[in-house]
């Protein structure tokens, strides 16, 4: 499976850190042991479906945990026997 999630906390961050919360989230996808790549816009992540839920889950709730009083989490799924780079690979 591939997804895609970006996370749109409010607040975005603190005075500090303007992005801690987007930040909290692309954390624990690292984290995760999964095939990820950070993009401009998103984060994109490969793997077995169940692990693939649980990390986008835990990336949403990642971010309110770090503090933000809310928040939108855009996801993408395909559901492909395809790999990420397989995918891109002629573009880079």
């Amino acid at each position: 499976m591939i997804a895609e999630i970006q996370v749109a906390p409010t607040p975005a961050g603190t005075p500090e850190d303007p992005h801690a919360f987007v930040e909290a989230a692309v954390r624990v996808i690292q984290g995760s042991g999964l095939h990820a790549e950070v993009g401009a816009l998103g984060t994109t992540l490969e793997g077995e479906a169940d692990e693939v839920w649980a990390t986008l889950r835990a990336a949403h709730e990642a971010m309110l945990a770090a503090g933000a009083t809310s928040g939108i989490s855009h996801v993408k799924v395909a559901s492909v026997d395809r790999t990420m780079g397989s995918l891109t690979h002629k573009f880079r």
